[in-house]
């Protein structure tokens, strides 16, 4: 990153650049990547401002999820060939200790999908529903940004424990995949209609919880629609990350409703991976997760699917990832 962007970012906010690569010594590895993940929360890291995570320094590779093969190694546990994921982001390769790597099984699944549906964001979804929101089986669940990266896995997770699963997405093949692939029991275009009108005919009788993607609009329609002592675990707010968009105005059913609205950070409950992958790990292998992507070839084209994923229009279906020729 060579600038910081004023509202969305563009092309020139980022520049392709070159660096020498030294041998691992004792307890590294030189990893050369094969996919890497393009996330919206990076969008809040672009801004210099203090929060959860640090702000991406200009000059410096962009950080973030990738997954790599070991091509060099001077660490025993992590032989040439295996395959780690770490958090060294847009580059081709990298050198790094290993602990500052985890090993991944290549054999469970493509090694993409430990970005994905084994990755942060699979268990991003799973901490949400079931850490956060509490969700019990045979509960009425909305998940606005349902054909995303984290959206999909929540909306897949939720039919798996019984429940009636609304989803909201921003284009028609969207709601297709929502519809035809993920099953859902109701799925509308928020850019259609008032969000609140779809939900009341999505659920009837009201929800018990809200996965929120994405703030704004579909937040307020969802506390109209909340069943009183509903939860909402907010997961993310697209909606405002590259211009800030107005906060309900039915916040006070909050009160009246008795709802507990609370948000998260993955990594707060990192801990609990093995009861993640315990779940989702023997449901994808089963075929009862669908392990969707959108891939975009080539390091160069990382910024492109970056600015795209912030466009919810822009044709991407779950998990957006780089693959690095």
């Amino acid at each position: 990153m060579v600038s910081r962007p004023k509202g969305e970012p563009v092309a020139e906010n980022f520049q392709l650049a070159e660096a020498e690569i030294a041998d691992p010594q004792a307890g590294e590895v030189l990893v050369r990547n094969e996919y890497i993940s393009v996330d919206p929360y990076m969008r809040g890291r672009m801004n210099d401002v203090k929060s959860y995570v640090p702000a991406f320094e200009l000059g410096k590779a962009m950080t973030g999820g990738a997954v790599g093969r070991v091509v060099q190694s001077n660490e025993p546990t992590l032989p040439v060939g295996t395959y780690v994921m770490s958090m060294f982001g847009w580059r081709e390769a990298f050198v790094a200790p290993a602990v500052a790597l985890q090993r991944v099984d290549a054999c469970l699944a493509p090694p993409s999908a430990f970005l994905g549906t084994l990755g942060v964001t699979g268990m991003t979804a799973w901490v949400g529903l079931f850490k956060v929101a509490a969700l019990k089986d045979g509960e009425a669940v909305f998940v606005s940004g349902g054909a995303g990266a984290v959206g999909s896995i929540a909306c897949q997770l939720a039919k798996l424990h019984g429940c009636r699963v609304i989803a909201s997405a921003g284009a028609a093949d969207k709601i297709a995949f929502l519809k035809d692939e993920l099953k859902v029991d109701y799925a509308f275009n928020y850019r259609d209609g008032e969000p609140v009108e779809h939900l009341k005919q999505g659920a009837p009788g009201g929800i018990d919880v809200y996965f929120d993607n994405t703030g704004g609009p579909q937040l307020e329609a969802a506390l109209s629609a909340m069943r009183e002592r509903g939860r909402i675990a907010m997961c993310g707010a697209i909606a405002g990350y590259c211009t800030p968009v107005p906060g309900p105005r039915n916040l006070p059913l909050v009160i009246g409703k008795r709802l507990r609205v609370e948000g998260y950070i993955v990594s707060d409950h990192f801990r609990d991976l093995p009861l993640f992958l315990a779940e989702a790990a023997p449901a994808l292998k089963a075929g009862k997760l669908v392990n969707r992507e959108t891939v975009v070839a080539g390091l160069d084209n990382a910024p492109e699917a970056f600015v795209s994923l912030l466009r919810s229009g822009d044709g991407h279906i779950g998990k957006m990832v780089v693959k690095v020729d």
